[in-house]
Formats: structure tokens, C-alpha cells, sequence
């Protein structure tokens, strides 16, 4: 009988710097991006309350679309596997990294730490845009009028 494995990791933390997207030669986006989680324990001798936060590296396959909102101190869900890669460095000593390989990425709400960019999970703000800004009554060509959903049929709908 064959023994099985388990190759499954699930962070929940806040991005450390925004993301990165590049695209190798055959036309594929990487996104790449680092996420903090943090770890609270009460030392048995102190009585002190101590934190220690770990980074993981995080590489998201043909997601570029994302990549935009993946800005520093976003909190996200990750979901995926660990691999283990090895590479030679410029003096050609062999280097070895361990990523957790996305399969789902989500934004959650907020930013961490009082992040300075604007937007939050609920606005269609650009996320450099500062908060609040732009989000004055439109335009009177724009403003709703009596005959709002006049002509919009389910199939206009996007989802």
C-alpha cells in the first residue's frame, strides 16, 4: 500500500512589500511577494508577553491581474504548497530557497500597521489613490435618474 503525503500550507498575514510581477520568455506572469505572520506566547519565566513574526516568500503563477492589488500591508489569505529550489549564487556556491507556491490568493480586509496608501476592501478606488479622495457625488451627467435599470437585462450583468 502507498503512503501518502500532504504538501499543503495556508498563511494568513500581512505583505511586507508589494508584489512583483514578471513574465519568463514563454510569455507566463510570476508574481512574487513576501507575507508576515506573527506568533504571540507568554514566557514561563518573565510573565513577559513575547511576538516573533516569520516571512514566507510567496510565488503566484499567471495571476499579473492581481499583482496590482498586492501592495504592502494588505492582509491576505494564501493557500498552496512548499517547494524547495536550489540555485547557484554569483560566486557559485549552491543556494537553497524554500517558497510556498500559491494556488489561491485573497484579499482580506485592511492594511496592517497603519499602512500610509489609500482604499480599503470595499472601494473601487485606485489603491494609490488617498482615502477619501474621489469619492464626491459624481457629475449631474453621471448622478442616477428616474429610469435607473431601464434596457439592463441579467445578460448585461458581469456575474
Amino acid at each position: 500500500m502507498a503512503m501518502r503525503s500532504v504538501n499543503k500550507v495556508i498563511l494568513v498575514g500581512h505583505l511586507g512589500r508589494d508584489a512583483e510581477t514578471k513574465f519568463i520568455p514563454s510569455g507566463a506572469a510570476v508574481t512574487k511577494f513576501s507575507v508576515a505572520t506573527n506568533r504571540r506566547w507568554k514566557d514561563k519565566d518573565s510573565g513577559e508577553w513575547k511576538e516573533e513574526t516569520d516571512w514566507s516568500n510567496v510565488v503566484l503563477w499567471r495571476s499579473e491581474n492581481l499583482a496590482n492589488y498586492l501592495t504592502k500591508g494588505k492582509q491576505v489569505y494564501v493557500e498552496g504548497r512548499l517547494q524547495t529550489r536550489s540555485y547557484e549564487d554569483k560566486d557559485g556556491k549552491k543556494v537553497y530557497t524554500t517558497e510556498v507556491v500559491a494556488d489561491d490568493v485573497i484579499l482580506l480586509g485592511g492594511q496592517g500597521g497603519g499602512g500610509s496608501r489609500g482604499g480599503d476592501e470595499y472601494s473601487q478606488q485606485p489603491v494609490s489613490q488617498p482615502r477619501g479622495a474621489g469619492r464626491s457625488a459624481p457629475p449631474a451627467s453621471q448622478q442616477p435618474d428616474d429610469h435607473f435599470g431601464q434596457g439592463i437585462t441579467d445578460d448585461d450583468v458581469p456575474f
